[in-house]
């Protein structure tokens, strides 16, 4: 931080509570009887069926392969939504403790290892509750923030241009202005996130599936936070699908926002609109746009499950893992055999290192050497020197074993 005026602490803010009715974030859920409320409930059936069949599928070691590298496509795709563009291949640097020298790139390393550490905070059962309660939201926020560098600890009003101090896990104590939107006063958040928690706090299986969406839209029509309100609505809406299907951290939907990134925006910011007309639900925002919204939100989810269903094919995943093995056995770069080891786990999830030998056909030493091989490459991965070995998806090779998953590194 520099002492230029314009930088200035949201302390010096007076908070000012324009007394609104919570009523005018209503609807938070789409009824029953709603217009789209019969399709709405058809696409998260299509949702669950889809996203338990993929998850049954795989054994559980690569499933957890698979959780740690969707950590790093849902964090490249989250962070390229808000114009941070940090490539998966400088993200596991970063995971590594490997930084850029530059100061901006290194900047965002620590920002995408931030986005990380809070997914995995969330898949190992941090929250400990609802993903849209107070606590939930202002800790993933906290936690987030708290790992950031202090060059993007900074929010620039757009009015007056000052830079404001943004402080982790705390509800901003400024209006703010997004679009066209003006967001409700910083001094009626605290009611208004009483009553976003109270509506999503008992939902049936569908209605928390449809409410991963119109939460995320909703929060976002608050917003909470003076930064970093998209990928805290993004990392919820997350928490409660994986909630609500038990989906192994498997696929992400970000992927598929930030493909449709436009359609995304535009959604959202159709779904800020006033209520139309007497046909329009009875709330005071409109419930047909917050309906279309929650509509591209599962289809889009949908989506990324039938892509993620396509990549991890048994079939088709052993093929472009033996291929890239044999090219690397021919090249000198990995031993003789190593391709049996890595197809043993593959078809397991994970491999004892006592069967290697057996597996191998070979000795115990020669079964070592292939396996240290395989570990340094980091194709291998393993808990302690005697624990199994789990395949793992290292970034620099998704391009060859996982195509398509984000673009290759350029230059």
């Amino acid at each position: 931080m520099d002492n230029d005026k314009s930088d200035i602490m949201t302390d010096k803010y007076e908070v000012e509570d324009r007394q609104e009715s919570v009523t005018e974030m209503e609807p938070l859920l789409i009824p029953e009887g709603g217009k789209l409320r019969g399709e709405l409930a058809d696409l998260a059936l299509e949702l669950t069926a889809q996203s338990t069949g993929l998850r049954r599928s795989l054994p559980d070691g690569v499933v957890k392969a698979l959780s740690e590298l969707v950590r790093s496509m849902n964090c490249y795709y989250s962070n390229l939504i808000e114009g941070h563009d940090t490539h998966p291949i400088d993200i596991e640097r970063a995971l590594n403790e490997d930084y850029s020298k530059d100061a901006k790139k290194r900047d965002l390393q620590r920002e995408a290892r931030a986005h990380i550490v809070v997914q995995k905070w969330i898949d190992e059962g941090g929250l400990k509750g609802k993903a849209t309660s107070q606590k939930a939201i202002l800790g993933i926020h906290q936690r987030f923030y708290e790992l950031l560098p202090e060059d993007l600890l900074w929010a620039e009003n757009p009015g007056t241009k000052e830079r404001i101090r943004v402080i982790a896990g705390k509800l901003r104590q400024a209006d703010v202005k997004v679009g066209r939107h003006i967001s409700i006063s910083p001094g009626s958040l605290p009611r208004f996130m009483r009553r976003f928690e109270d509506v999503y706090a008992n939902s049936g299986k569908v209605d928390a599936i449809i409410a991963s969406a119109t939460a995320h839209h909703r929060l976002l029509w608050m917003h909470p936070f003076l930064d970093g309100n998209g990928r805290v609505a993004r990392l919820m809406s997350y928490a409660m699908l994986r909630d609500a299907l038990d989906k192994g951290g498997i696929w992400s939907i970000a992927r598929g926002l930030a493909r449709n990134k436009t359609d995304y925006l535009d959604h959202l910011g159709a779904a800020d609109l006033p209520r139309r007309n007497d046909l329009d639900g009875r709330g005071n925002l409109s419930e047909d746009t917050l309906a279309e919204f929650a509509k591209f939100f599962l289809k889009t989810c949908i989506d990324q499950v039938a892509f993620m269903e396509n990549l991890v094919q048994p079939e088709k995943l052993r093929d472009r893992i033996m291929i890239w093995a044999q090219e690397e056995i021919r090249a000198d770069a990995l031993p003789q055999k190593s391709g049996i080891i890595l197809e043993a786990v593959l078809y397991r999830g994970e491999l004892p290192r006592s069967q290697v030998a057996n597996i191998l056909n070979n000795t115990d030493r020669n079964a070592r050497r292939i396996t240290k091989a395989l570990l340094e490459r980091g194709v291998l991965t393993s808990d302690g020197p005697r624990a199994p070995l789990r395949l793992t998806f290292p970034a620099v090779l998704a391009s060859r074993w996982m195509p398509g998953l984000y673009p290759e590194l350029s230059g």
